[in-house]
């Protein structure tokens, strides 16, 4: 990236199976920037409760423990990384157990609080600009965002993408486990899953990975020309 370009943060929404993350990363890619997962800090913080016996059908002991694991994310979206403690957690956060129970950890206020702490931390230290991918950024983590995007899909949509990422899944079930999430997601009291009012939406179902990236580069590069 240019030493000329200006910085720029991009926040992208959105509920699971729209491709948020893959279309993040490669949007940070082509432009020389930061980016960040929130999903998987959420994530990493489950595992951790889940790992180490915290009761995580008790929001009080949730809340008593969300200040204790240290997580760090690697912000290169060509190899980003996540650890818990020291330990490499790329690959337990994704396991069926740690999806089933994130939405309930990440819904107790203290969770939020800590790890949206965490993300504004990561944003601004960002050299550059960023990319930050996740549920409740432009309206909750970087209500001042440069850029907001909202990716939609239709659940059926959705549910194929995702059985496609967890080999051998049942799509119907998928679909209704999406469902589910998106529910608890918008329901929740403490920054729900919402659609900024100033967020560009952009409806992913019949668009390929590429168009959804390119048309985001443009809204971009649209967003610093602007200035």
């Amino acid at each position: 990236m240019s030493d000329t370009v200006e910085s720029v943060i991009v926040a992208i929404d959105g509920p699971a199976g729209t491709g948020k993350s893959s279309t993040s990363r490669a949007v940070a890619a082509a432009l020389g920037l930061s980016y960040l997962d929130t999903g998987a800090q959420y994530r990493a913080i489950t595992w951790w409760m889940i790992t180490n016996g915290v009761d995580v059908d008790d929001p009080a002991a949730i809340a008593m423990a969300a200040g204790k694991p240290a997580i760090v994310s690697g912000t290169d979206p060509d190899g980003p990384t996540i650890t818990v403690d020291g330990v490499d957690a790329a690959a337990p956060i994704r396991t069926p157990e740690v999806s089933a129970r994130v939405s309930a950890v990440s819904a107790v206020p203290e969770v939020r609080a800590r790890i949206t702490e965490l993300q504004r931390s990561i944003a601004a230290s960002a050299t550059g600009g960023i990319v930050v991918e996740g549920r409740d950024i432009g309206t909750t983590v970087l209500p001042d965002a440069d850029l907001k995007i909202f990716l939609t899909a239709t659940p059926e949509v959705r549910a194929a993408r995702r059985s496609g990422e967890l080999k051998g899944s049942d799509v119907a079930a998928t679909r209704d486990a999406l469902i589910k999430r998106d529910a608890a997601d918008s329901s929740r009291k403490t920054s729900p899953l919402a659609k900024a009012d100033d967020a560009v939406e952009v409806d992913t179902s019949e668009l390929t990975l590429q168009q959804v990236v390119e048309c985001v580069v443009t809204l971009v590069e649209e967003k610093r020309a602007a200035r």
